[in-house]
């Protein structure tokens, strides 16, 4: 029918070239964006397993960093313990030089002194190392292993290996005999120790005398006494430092000349003992081996000095013994190793020895866990490839595909904008008529 009120092809012409066009739109907007779907009505089904694969894939790429940050980690330690294994070999290898009887005291003195130093390295190696402030050489911050997580709801643990050597090892080094640790501490060497205070009187210079002697009270045999003095300018105050303590008690026991037989009797009697807090204490050391108990005495040369600290006076000092309390804990006996004798060098070498087997089994242990990690890496990179090439089928545009239906609704808007066009013109031939 032909009609002028109503273009029915023009109407039929425009809805279908809407169609068309819309359709030319999400074709153009695949093919630049790259994915099939870009909102949710393009598939609603295919956007929500979508994004939980990509999350899946965001979980096992920062699984495979984990891995790589635990490698990393074990990497750092595992280096350490390099070091520690040629410090060790040296402390085996002055054990064995020490074991033999051509030396003399004074020459094993010496080689005990490197002895300890390397075996105080070994300790400030493994609490210094750390990865991330994760130290994994002691057990002094946690006794807890670390837990690797690998993207899975499994953990990979690393245990941690105590490499110290009083509870890791077993080769603390000191006197074999008695040691004493002060019950006052301060958490650096430069800390004030004690204090003196001198009321004043007519001497220019006061003194504090500490007398040490350790004995071996099955024998009744006294080492020879360790007097230290601590001096004072009369009317004034002195602090001391933990450091300048053990200087000064090390200056006397350095310094103590040859026993009756000839033999040296001069060692390193004072040390700084560090706890798991941080803290520092002074600790002394018999010089021989059957030591087990230690007197301790004390003088002033006047009355008005009063002091705090590591030395506490409960009254004023005057010249009588024993006024003066130096606050120790209990003496402890047969703590350390040492090369000061040959029977103790031969023990040492088997103490040293069992170290090393340790070193080694923790050292193995650090080994194969970053082979297990770089294994872990392999499959979660395979794990994660697998799902992108699952999520890229789900989501991606097929270039080839959308192309021809971009063709075909070029094609199809084309021909829509003709047909519209002659169908507005189709009123044009009901006027004639009417003319």
């Amino acid at each position: 029918m032909l009609a002028i009120k109503n273009n029915i092809m023009a109407s039929n012409a425009a809805r279908h070239l809407g169609r068309a066009y819309d359709s030319l739109s999400t074709s153009v907007e695949r093919l630049a964006s790259g994915l099939r779907i870009n909102s949710a009505k393009d598939d609603a089904a295919g956007l929500a397993v979508r994004e939980l694969i990509r999350a899946d894939v965001a979980v096992l790429q920062q699984g495979a960093r984990n891995a790589q940050d635990g490698i990393s980690m074990l990497q750092t330690m595992e280096g350490a313990m390099g070091v520690i294994d040629d410090n060790l070999i040296r402390m085996k290898e002055l054990a064995e030089q020490a074991a033999t009887g051509s030396y003399s005291t004074a020459q094993r003195t010496i080689m005990n002194a490197e002895f300890a130093e390397m075996a105080d390295e070994i300790d400030r190696i493994a609490g210094a190392t750390a990865f991330n402030g994760i130290r994994m050489l002691t057990t002094a911050d946690s006794t807890a292993d670390v837990e690797i997580h690998v993207g899975t709801d499994e953990t990979i643990t690393v245990e941690r290996q105590d490499m110290t050597t009083e509870t890791g090892l077993s080769i603390a080094t000191g006197n074999v005999g008695a040691t004493i640790v002060a019950s006052s501490a301060v958490t650096a060497l430069t800390d004030t120790y004690f204090t003196l205070t001198d009321a004043g009187d007519a001497a220019a210079t006061d003194t504090v005398t500490l007398s040490f002697t350790f004995s071996d009270t099955d024998a009744s045999t006294d080492e020879t006494a360790v007097d230290v003095s601590f001096a004072i300018t009369d009317g004034g105050a002195k602090n001391y430092t933990l450091q300048e303590v053990i200087d000064a008690i090390n200056l006397v026991s350095q310094n103590l000349g040859n026993g009756t037989d000839g033999n040296s009797l001069n060692y390193q009697m004072a040390s700084a003992k560090l706890d798991t807090s941080g803290n520092y204490f002074l600790q002394l050391d018999s010089n021989t081996e059957a030591a087990d108990s230690v007197a301790i005495t004390a003088s002033a040369t006047e009355s008005a000095i009063t002091t705090s600290g590591f030395i506490v006076a409960t009254t004023d000092i005057d010249t009588a013994p024993s006024s003066v309390i130096a606050q120790f804990g209990t003496v402890a006996v047969g703590e350390g190793i040492n090369i000061l004798t040959a029977s103790a060098a031969q023990s040492a070498l088997t103490s040293v020895g069992n170290a090393i087997t340790v070193k080694d089994a923790a050292r193995a242990a650090f080994g194969y866990k970053m082979n297990r990690l770089e294994s872990t890496i392999s499959i979660l990179d395979i794990q994660a490839e697998n799902l992108m090439s699952a999520e890229s089928r789900i989501s991606d545009v097929d270039v080839a595909t959308e192309m021809a239906a971009l063709t075909r609704t070029q094609v199809l808007s084309q021909a829509g904008i003709a047909m519209l066009s002659q169908a507005n013109s189709m009123p044009q031939m009901a006027l004639s008529l009417l003319r």
